[in-house]
């Protein structure tokens, strides 16, 4: 058995007091955030609410699930986020698939123009201009189609497939099948740790996403769940909160004295996490695998 020395055990000691210190910085917020939810109206206002809930209530939550908006805010930010994934996914698929290609015709003239739009972009007013001319403004598609291609996610998506051995795709070919065989058949199945990572950063990514919504939509219809969340947190009384969200005026003011302003945003706001924290276990395996695709020079 190989003796550990001192150093080695004072440096783990002290890695895993700061990986506790840093654990209780994350947990605190969230187990904050969940007690005030469903703590009474007197110790919020009193500051009195840590990690613990105080005068267990859970009105704020039967409140805010009357407004409709939440309900909305939900279907639409899963449209969002699983659309614009999905044909992030796709679509930087087959970008980067051709790049792969020995002699494929075009692949550094297409190298060169992704890099370019890596460092430079057009910024919020030339893009707000090309989506009013493409018509995309305050519909669906203004909140899918941009992030469809990226050229940071194209080069390590590259970079991943190129680490897998040509003689596959050789051995395809001789076999009779052609590229999207190969990539639909072959390339994609042994990239799944790469898909898991990529889908969670979309997924998180756009389930997060305001303010695209903020700029292009005007139709509360089609608010994602940030949205609605947003407004609940830029009110400062719950007459206000009901007012900027639209919705759900009546319930609130029949709630009483009992419901706090601040139990109903930390309500809104665990409602808005729930979905990320249940999906995120499922794409953990893939992650540490994943994370790693640029650090291997293709």
């Amino acid at each position: 058995m190989r003796k550990v020395s001192l150093s080695s055990r004072v440096f783990d000691t002290v890695n895993i007091l700061f990986m506790l210190i840093i654990l209780v910085a994350v947990l605190y917020p969230i187990l904050n955030i969940i007690a005030t939810s469903v703590s009474s109206s007197r110790y919020i206002s009193t500051g009195s609410v840590t990690v613990w809930p105080q005068g267990f209530n859970i009105e704020a939550y039967t409140t805010v699930f009357k407004d409709p908006y939440i309900f909305k805010g939900y279907l639409n930010s899963i449209l969002y986020a699983v659309g614009s994934t999905g044909l992030m996914l796709l679509f930087t698929s087959l970008m980067a698939y051709p790049l792969t290609v020995q002699g494929f015709v075009g692949k550094k003239f297409l190298t060169i123009f992704l890099m370019i739009t890596m460092f430079f972009g057009g910024g919020l007013i030339p893009t707000y201009l090309l989506m009013r001319s493409m018509h995309l403004l305050d519909t669906v598609w203004v909140m899918i189609l941009p992030g469809a291609i990226g050229a940071y996610n194209v080069f390590l998506f590259r970079t991943f497939f190129m680490n897998i051995p040509s003689e596959l795709r050789e051995s395809a070919l001789m076999d009779g099948a052609n590229d999207p065989v190969v990539l639909f058949r072959i390339i994609l199945p042994l990239s799944k740790a790469l898909l898991a990572t990529f889908a969670l950063f979309g997924l998180v990514g756009s389930w997060n996403s305001w303010f695209e919504a903020l700029v292009y939509l005007q139709d509360q219809d089609k608010y994602p769940l940030q949205m609605v969340l947003r407004n609940y947190l830029f009110t400062l009384d719950t007459n206000a909160i009901a007012g900027r969200v639209g919705a759900g005026n009546v319930a609130i003011n029949q709630a009483g004295d009992s419901l706090d302003p601040q139990a109903v945003r930390m309500s809104v706001i665990i409602i808005t996490m729930f979905p990320i924290m249940c999906i995120y276990p499922f794409f953990q395996k893939h992650f540490t695998k994943g994370i790693l695709v640029g650090s291997i020079k293709g």
